[in-house]
């Protein structure tokens, strides 16, 4: 069984992945960047849009809590 600091880590890695991924080939077909540029604009615009994955210690055990540009507060997770 995995921890939840373990989980929450694999879910900011996973999603930063998927992310980043899709914002490299949208830089990459609709602006003009090339070379390391491309990466480099789409890691920004990755790290500005990630929701964030945190496992705390609660009352009611270790519970993971996410955080989003998006969304309004903090949401559980799990």
């Amino acid at each position: 069984m995995m921890s939840k600091k373990t989980k929450a880590l694999l879910y900011n890695f996973v999603v930063f992945a998927l992310l980043f991924i899709g914002a490299r080939y949208l830089v990459s077909t609709y602006f003009w960047y090339q070379g390391i540029w491309i990466s480099v604009a789409a890691f920004v615009i990755t790290l500005l849009l990630s929701p964030k994955f945190q496992a705390v210690k609660t009352a009611h055990g270790e519970q993971i809590f996410m955080s989003w540009l998006f969304l309004k507060g903090v949401k559980k997770v799990g």
